[in-house]
């Protein structure tokens, strides 16, 4: 699976990469589900779209909160096919970690759960950035029920406007995709993000399903690097650059 990531790469070099904007995207050195951060999308390629991280469908009547989607059943399970077939995204990372022996802070499904134990970061030996295939939704929250809650429903109240539960319209969601790991990483987890190849990028952002579906395949062992890091990384609270740092067992 992939239930946590990194992106510190400047913001010069990602728009080098990715030819969009990345002005004013802080690094995260521990990207956590349930944050917004940015994805790359075909109706705004120019400049990254933040977005929560955890996918809802549109059709959803509450919060999901999927943040992967297996490659193998992902063009027919109900929650991702539209998404698969009209809004694939790429999701800037320069590394992500798993975790041996329990799965990791974020579980092994596609909500989450689970505890961990020694988190390894998996990345380019030069720490390069890439892209992992995502899809994106726009979920609208449903309409809350109207109550009479005292004066301020007569004009006593603060006067402002929204709706009762903090919601200020759609919510952009997105999931990462996993597929079968490849033997570096298939020592930590049974699961790995896809990771794409640059002139795959555009074939899954703009390409005919079928060929997009082609790119679904564990990247090459050869070459991306494992290390193990602190488990200090084990809490979504704690972003700093230490947590990238190898450690000889934690």
């Amino acid at each position: 699976m992939c239930g946590r990531y990194t992106l510190f790469t400047p913001a010069a070099d990602l728009e080098a990469r990715f030819g969009a904007d990345f002005g004013g995207v802080e690094p995260s050195y521990n990207c956590a589900p349930g944050q917004e951060l940015p994805v790359i999308a075909d109706e705004a390629p120019d400049r990254p779209t933040r977005m929560e991280w955890g996918l809802t469908p549109s059709w959803a009547e509450e919060s999901f909160d999927l943040i992967n989607a297996r490659a193998e059943t992902v063009r027919e399970k109900r929650s991702f096919a539209d998404a698969f077939e009209r809004r694939r995204c790429l999701v800037p990372a320069d590394g992500f970690y798993e975790w041996v022996d329990g799965g990791g802070p974020d579980g092994d499904d596609e909500r989450g759960g689970g505890s961990g134990k020694t988190p390894y970061r998996v990345a380019f030996g030069d720490d390069r950035p890439f892209a992992m295939a995502g899809l994106y939704e726009r979920w609208e929250p449903p309409e809350p029920e109207m109550t009479q809650t005292g004066l301020g429903a007569f004009g006593g109240g603060s006067g402002d406007e929204g709706d009762a539960d903090g919601s200020d319209g759609p919510v952009e969601t997105f999931t990462i995709v996993t597929t079968e790991p490849n033997p570096l990483v298939a020592d930590l987890h049974h699961r790995m993000a896809v990771i794409l190849a640059p002139d795959e990028e555009q074939t899954w952002l703009r390409g005919d399903p079928d060929d997009a579906a082609a790119l679904l395949d564990p990247y090459p062992a050869d070459e991306l690097t494992a290390y193990p890091v602190s488990t200090r990384v084990n809490s979504p609270a704690v972003d700093a650059p230490e947590l990238i740092e190898p450690v000889g067992g934690d």
